[in-house]
């Protein structure tokens, strides 16, 4: 998993080509260390699963 990738995964939840999307537990930091240096990063929610998957979701209002 690298910068672009996540940027392209972000994007697409932003621009509702995707509606959520599921980081395992492994890939979980090194997905975290790309999304929190971008701009929107308020928008976007992470609900923890079971077993120590996150399920991401990009809200339109960002939270505070």
């Amino acid at each position: 998993m690298n910068e672009e990738f996540v940027n392209e995964i972000v994007n697409k939840l932003r621009d509702g080509e995707l509606n959520e999307f599921r980081v395992s537990n492994e890939q979980f930091l090194e997905f975290r260390k790309y999304l929190v240096g971008r701009a929107d990063f308020k928008h976007i929610h992470g609900i923890a699963q079971r077993g120590g998957d996150v399920v991401y979701r990009y809200n339109k209002e960002a939270r505070s």
